[in-house]
């Protein structure tokens, strides 16, 4: 079936790689020497003089240990930190596929609030249990579109939550439901539906599968390479689980008291990390393979 506004790849297998290459490519956004502290006391420097390119279809991973900045960074690039946090330093540009650089720090407040959502999305950390819970998950899809896309009929909000519900696999079925009668699984579903409802170029998702059990987790993670694959957004995919992302990463940018101290492909980082702290993470989870340790009594 074919899913409106839906721009998916079909292309034969040779020429889809060569596509999906050509477009890894090309930058969709670049954040230059950006640095925010929170002005407490003493003052706390959460993110310091980041730079980093995201690559249009690329999923960049964020790892590091709790309080490395990860989140402070994917806040601070969308501009949704409240005080006492402060943006410092640096520029963050959009580069959307109209063809248009868009600066972030130089929209206003309305502005930027229409870019959320509709370029850039994002699933947030226990996003699964932030639904409102005395209304069906239906309403709340479309509440998206009565914002962003006021101009839409009451038929084809329905029409949109039918098709986003069938595409992250809760079926349509379920817009009646309270998020109560859902499971966790497909309550993250939900919530990634939200983020993919106006199409955005860039989804970021922060520790989205931490709250899951290790198979519903697996589901998840298939369910957004699949439509990653299908639809061509980037993602910026944030959690202290390194294996995972070595497992769905393109790259990986390694977090450490607000630096990124290691940024390079999934597969480097694993064959061989240059920074000492790459390489104690790594040896921090235990191996399916290998000779047995002895523990100290």
């Amino acid at each position: 079936m074919r899913k409106r506004g839906w721009v998916r790849h079909a292309h034969p297998p040779s020429v889809g790689q060569e596509s999906e290459q050509q477009a890894m490519n090309e930058p969709l956004l670049s954040v230059r020497d950006f640095s925010v502290v929170y002005d407490v006391d003493p003052p706390v420097e959460a993110v310091s003089h980041v730079t980093l390119e995201l690559q249009r279809g690329e999923v960049l991973g964020l790892a590091g240990e709790s309080g490395c900045g990860k989140t402070t960074l994917a806040y601070g690039v969308q501009r949704l930190l409240k005080a006492p946090a402060v943006i410092t330093s640096g520029s963050v540009v959009f580069h959307d596929a109209s063809g248009d650089d868009v600066d972030l720090g130089a929209l206003d407040a309305e502005q930027m609030r229409r870019f959320r959502w509709d370029k850039v999305s994002m699933v947030f950390q226990g996003a699964m249990n932030a639904l409102n819970p005395v209304a069906p998950i239906g309403s709340q899809l479309e509440d998206v579109f009565e914002v962003h896309r006021p101009r839409m009929s009451a038929r084809q909000r329905r029409a949109e939550v039918a098709e986003l519900l069938e595409i992250v696999k809760v079926g349509a079925q379920r817009a009646r439901s309270f998020p109560h009668e859902l499971s966790g699984g497909m309550r993250q579903r939900v919530m990634i539906a939200m983020a993919l409802a106006l199409r955005p170029q860039l989804m970021v998702m922060d520790e989205p599968t931490t709250a899951l059990d290790v198979l519903v987790q697996r589901e998840i993670l298939r369910q957004i390479s699949q439509l990653r694959h299908e639809f061509g957004f980037s993602v910026i995919f944030i959690t202290h689980d390194l294996p995972l992302l070595l497992e769905i990463s393109d790259r990986i940018a390694i977090m450490r008291e607000g630096e990124i101290v290691e940024l390079d492909t999934a597969e480097r980082i694993w064959t061989d990390p240059q920074n000492d702290y790459t390489k104690t993470l790594l040896s921090s989870f235990p191996r399916l393979t290998g000779e047995r340790g002895v523990v100290a009594r």
